[in-house]
């Protein structure tokens, strides 16, 4: 799951970088060439899915998501942990049913596409939505089995597979 992890803070995090790139182009064609190009802001759209919904699940796993909680925190220990199983509860049904309708969607609108990039097929835009859920249901089903993951600092290996 580190991997996953891994994988999933870096494609939000190349996802955020593009996008700091793909934005200011478009608003220098625009402002100081006078021609706006077709192109950035479907590209900048698609990059913010892919930041939300899979950056999204990997600050569910650090735990570095908004969270209130002063309420729980004065209530008993064995109420905050039924209370928590109720909230991965939710999680579980909320991430199941992006993850059905976020694949008919994908599925459905595969065979259309943007009228600025009529290469790329509107599918293709909605993926981080199944995507990033099934990562949270992995995150949160990881969380039930073996605890919080927030307090540890991901596993590095070299290069020979060493720790």
């Amino acid at each position: 799951m580190d991997a996953v992890y891994l994988a999933a803070i870096w494609a939000a995090g190349t996802a955020i970088f593009l996008m700091s790139l793909i934005i200011p182009w478009g608003v220098f064609t625009r402002y100081v060439l006078g021609t706006g190009s077709q192109w950035p802001e479907p590209i900048a759209i698609l990059l913010m899915m892919v930041f939300t919904f899979v950056g999204g699940a990997a600050a569910y796993r650090a735990a570095g998501h908004i969270a209130v909680n002063v309420l729980v925190q004065r209530l008993p220990q064995r109420t905050q942990r039924l209370i928590e199983m109720g909230v991965d509860a939710l999680m579980v049904a909320v991430c199941l049913f992006v993850l059905y309708y976020g694949t008919r969607l994908c599925l459905t609108t595969m065979g259309q596409s943007i009228s600025e990039l009529p290469w790329l097929p509107v599918g293709v835009t909605y993926a981080s939505l199944p995507i990033g859920s099934l990562l949270t249901l992995l995150f949160v089903i990881e969380k039930r089995m073996f605890g919080s993951q927030a307090h540890r600092s991901v596993v590095r290996y070299d290069e020979q597979g060493g720790l």
